[in-house]
């Protein structure tokens, strides 16, 4: 994208009376890939935004499209009505720059398939390096919010271990934490149970069911239709790069309406 572009504004129908995520026209090419074609999508405040498909249905490119880690070819993305990854002067839409950028992000917590601690801390550190380095947290109020937050995700008993010490679940609520520490005001999770065993897979799905009661806005990329049906207000499928299908999960999981849904549904239920 250009650093001066001209683009509709048309926005997404608007069902929510409160939406935090407004995701409008968004489209996302990999050279000669179309990857996203045309995803308008609404988070409102507090919901829990779940979105299923297949493998390379551009799933995870739509999470990463709003925390600005891809650059978007068309379209935007607005969080709490701010446009994200630019500004509008005079009907064009300017870049911002990274520091611009690095802002607007640190709204917005990401949990990723790996956890990508890092190794040489401890899982206290890890905690408490973005809120110290980022926000310009005092050491002891960051290492109080860690040991609060780490317990939060039951692990009170290991903030001295390392990454190695700990298991793949352990590890991914430690991510988890980190991604809290910040205060974000929205929470990405890009298939955050699919690197685990399957016996590690409940505490982590039991920490964000927790998040999803405290009222944390949510979008979550899963595998785990218990998860949606459960805790989910709206079930996104995904196909192609579009939205497919979408309505409230019990709807959309006990009776889809489109045959590609029906056709994806009944080889993972």
């Amino acid at each position: 994208m250009t650093s001066e572009t001209t683009r509709a504004t048309t926005p997404a129908a608007d069902r929510h009376p409160d939406p935090l995520v407004r995701i409008e026209g968004l489209h996302k090419f990999f050279g000669d890939h179309h990857v996203l074609r045309g995803i308008d999508l609404t988070v409102g405040r507090g919901e829990v935004c779940v979105v299923v498909g297949p493998s390379g249905s551009g799933k995870s490119t739509v999470l990463r499209c709003v925390n600005q880690l891809e650059t978007i070819s068309a379209g935007r993305i607005l969080i709490d009505d701010e446009l994200i990854g630019y500004r509008e002067q005079d009907g064009r839409l300017h870049d911002l720059t990274p520091r611009q950028i690095a802002a607007q992000r640190r709204e917005v917590g990401m949990v990723f398939q790996r956890f990508n601690l890092f190794p040489h801390m401890t899982a206290l550190q890890n905690v408490i390096e973005a809120p110290m380095q980022v926000k310009g947290l005092k050491r002891p109020d960051a290492v109080r919010r860690a040991h609060e937050l780490l317990e939060r995700v039951g692990l009170a008993d290991r903030a001295g271990h390392y990454p190695s010490q700990l298991s793949g679940g352990q590890q991914q609520r430690v991510a988890i934490a980190r991604a809290l520490a910040m205060d974000p005001e929205l929470m990405l999770f890009d298939e955050p149970t699919s690197a685990l065993d399957p016996e590690l897979v409940g505490d982590v799905l039991e920490v964000m069911k927790d998040l999803a009661r405290s009222g944390m806005t949510m979008m979550v990329v899963t595998h785990e239709m218990g998860f949606a049906r459960e805790v989910g207000d709206t079930l996104i499928f995904m196909d192609q790069g579009a939205v497919v299908e979408s309505g409230h999960p019990r709807d959309v999981l006990s009776n889809p309406q489109n045959p590609r849904t029906q056709e994806f549904l009944s080889k993972v239920l």
